[in-house]
């Protein structure tokens, strides 16, 4: 058995289809985002734009975080020391639960180390808890949600993208008695467009199920104290579970999930993804728990940033360039081939000093690749400008009006 040959040729196959992917070298620069620094070839250092980064508020910039970031160092060090049964559990970790809790109206919430894991361990516990589940699903849920669902080794059923009605036929086709679970994300960060969480709430109602709602893309983002479009919608009361993110809008790292007191105790009793981790270090939780308060106070940062996604999306309509249609912050450029898709990544960072990553299959259906846009407060008109003349100078030398 050669296993480096095998492992080459798995690592060719992707080079073959154009979907490789490879991690640039940046720093950003503290105080001046959305600026960086790229290491890239040997002439040092090179100045760029950042265009792809889900923070999406620039908080991981804001003085009151990096400034809670710092006075938790200092105070208690840097690391948790192990897990939340063993040495990991700090007050930090307990405000901020309590913080979250009141951010979704819910009774509790529990920290984890990651949205991913948030997602994987909650779902998967919960459907090894409850006596032969069924887990209803999006179509185009998060890989994290996908695995958790797996992981429980319950039954699913996959509806069709936010399409309630065939929701509904699944759901009617299941005996009565058997637990459901509806699991659903709020804003779908690849095609920007938002679920119908009253519509599918009231399926849940008619047909006794629970509901699980990712909102990772959305706090901090929308609601009058960043709950998310849940809090925009006025649905928080309606849902079981709603999971985020403290790395996107928040702007640190982690992920939780907020509901009544019983299921957070089921969930920090049962699954191995919380028990056997090491928790956030309080660092981290000390700047979290910073960013969520701002937040909650604070509708500037989100106003900013709804103002820019807007004047992108107008900018790349006026230039003839093909802008998907979307509701939210998120600005997708369809390209439909990963191999011109990372061509034009290459030539915005090469030529222009512009980083926006390809987004290729896995992520996004084959022939769907896309460059996937984040503009935010700080991205200002003239950055605006200056990235659409790039594009369709790119555009134009590629001949994809042509193609298109």
């Amino acid at each position: 058995m050669n296993y480096d040959q095998i492992f080459e040729a798995a690592i060719d196959r992707l080079h073959a289809e154009g979907r490789y992917r490879v991690f640039i070298d940046i720093l950003r620069n503290k105080g001046a985002y959305p600026n960086a620094r790229c290491f890239h070839g040997h002439n040092g250092p090179k100045p760029i734009t950042v265009w792809c980064s889900n923070d999406y508020l620039a908080m991981g910039q804001h003085p009151k975080v990096i400034s809670a970031m710092e006075e938790a160092l200092h105070n208690v060090g840097a690391g948790s020391g192990g897990t939340r049964n063993i040495g990991g559990n700090t007050h930090y970790h307990i405000e901020l639960e309590q913080e979250l809790a009141g951010l979704h109206g819910k009774d509790s919430a529990l920290l984890f180390t990651s949205g991913y894991v948030s997602n994987d361990a909650t779902l998967s516990t919960l459907a090894r808890i409850l006596p032969g589940c069924i887990i209803f699903s999006d179509e185009l849920n998060h890989a994290s949600m996908i695995a958790g669902i797996r992981n429980s080794g319950c039954e699913k059923r996959v509806f069709r993208h936010n399409d309630v009605e065939h929701l509904e036929e699944l759901l009617a086709a299941e005996d009565p008695n058997v637990p459901k679970l509806i699991a659903f994300e709020s804003v779908y960060s690849m095609d920007g467009d938002v679920a119908p969480i009253h519509a599918i709430c009231d399926l849940a109602d008619k047909y006794n199920a629970l509901t699980y709602l990712d909102e990772v893309h959305a706090v901090g983002m929308y609601g009058a104290h960043g709950g998310g479009i849940s809090e925009r919608d006025e649905a928080a009361s309606r849902l079981t579970i709603i999971e985020g993110t403290l790395g996107k809008a928040f702007g640190v790292m982690g992920g939780y999930i907020a509901a009544d007191q019983k299921i957070i105790d089921v969930i920090r009793s049962y699954a191995p993804g919380f028990i056997f981790t090491t928790s956030l270090s309080p660092v981290l939780v000390a700047g979290a728990l910073a960013s969520v308060r701002h937040l909650k106070q604070s509708s500037e940062e989100r106003e900013g940033q709804q103002a820019a996604a807007a004047t992108l999306k107008r900018l790349f309509s006026e230039a003839g360039l093909p802008v998907m249609d979307t509701t939210t912050h998120i600005v997708p450029l369809m390209v439909g081939d990963p191999v011109k898709a990372k061509r034009i990544s290459d030539m915005l960072l090469a030529e222009y000093g512009v980083y926006v990553q390809p987004i290729n299959f896995p992520t996004v259906p084959r022939g769907t690749e896309r460059l996937r846009f984040t503009p935010g407060p700080s991205h200002d008109e003239a950055m605006m400008r200056d990235l659409t003349t790039a594009l369709v100078e790119i555009w134009d030398r590629l001949e994809l009006r042509k193609a298109a």
